[in-house]
């Protein structure tokens, strides 16, 4: 026998934390029935989202919520190991017009960065194993995000089936990010919305910070935990360079070796430090910590 939801009437029916939701799809499984596992999740989830009402359309509802990871280039990833899980959480919020692709702490808490994939947009979507493969109308553009839970496998399956997609050529065709602020569209290589101003980190800052400062391409990145490992490992780095240098100086046997070895290795992880850091400049990284909406912001300029 299935199980019975609790159904609220009334305006709360169709809003949970006054989020438009299809409650009916949410707290179910892939064949429709309620499952009391499938709301304890959702729930859990959708905590996390107070910041997403702006966002959503008129006549938009939330179908799903389930987490995974960011997109990351294979140079990036191959070169991440096993920080990739801290590096590039996420959450996805399946509607019934697109896909919401939100960055997270590992602890899901929202990084101020936000992306949509628009049904309309794309060629494709499918899920192979735990992967999420968004293939866009325009040039076939495809994009992998990986870590997608088992047990909502079968359900996104089902959405994906049911999801408009239509392979428009248009502007559309491709992951969009949204001013975290006012929503509106953001293009790529321009750190500031055109919209409310907000401004955004940008790439030259990042690379300089990787170069001149140790661990400063993470820190300025706000990857706080991997930056102080990666700047106490580039000092260590440095001082046994320099204490090398002196014996090489000094015509100590073997020193030179190890010099040109420790200052490769210190090469490397420079090189991974940019490169980390440029990848994480392209999801939108507010200049600001704290974000107020443009509501709020025009509430204050008038009292």
């Amino acid at each position: 026998m299935s199980e019975t939801a609790f159904e609220p009437e009334g305006i709360m029916a169709q809003q949970i934390f006054g989020l438009p939701v299809d409650r009916e799809t949410l707290f179910s499984n892939h064949k429709k029935i309620y499952k009391k596992r499938v709301e304890k999740r959702q729930r859990k989830l959708i905590v996390k989202l107070p910041f997403l009402k702006p966002f959503l359309k008129k006549g938009e509802k939330i179908l799903l919520i389930t987490s995974g990871y960011s997109p990351l280039a294979s140079m990036a990833q191959y070169l991440t190991g096993f920080v990739f899980i801290y590096l590039k959480r996420s959450l996805f919020v399946f509607t019934n017009l697109r896909i919401l692709h939100i960055l997270t702490t590992p602890a899901y808490r929202y990084k101020g960065a936000i992306a949509q994939m628009a049904y309309a947009g794309c060629q494709s979507i499918s899920l192979n194993g735990g992967t999420l493969v968004v293939e866009y109308g325009r040039l076939g553009n495809v994009e992998k995000f990986k870590g997608i839970p088992i047990s909502e496998r079968k359900k996104i399956k089902a959405l994906l089936n049911k999801a408009p997609v239509s392979g428009a050529n248009s502007d559309l065709a491709e992951r969009i990010h949204l001013c975290p602020r006012c929503g509106h569209r953001l293009t790529a290589g321009k750190y500031i919305c055109e919209k409310c101003q907000l401004k955004f980190k940008s790439k030259l800052f990042a690379r300089i910070t990787s170069i001149l400062v140790p661990g400063g391409g993470y820190f300025y990145t706000r990857h706080n935990l991997i930056g102080s490992l990666n700047a106490v490992l580039e000092i260590f780095l440095l001082l046994f360079i320099g204490v090398t240098l002196n014996d090489t100086i000094n015509g100590v046997q073997g020193s030179l070796f190890y010099g040109v070895a420790l200052s490769a290795i210190y090469l490397i992880i420079k090189i991974i430090s940019v490169i980390h850091s440029n990848h994480f400049i392209y999801e939108f990284i507010p200049r600001v910590r704290r974000l107020e909406t443009t509501t709020s912001l025009q509430q204050r300029k008038n009292k």
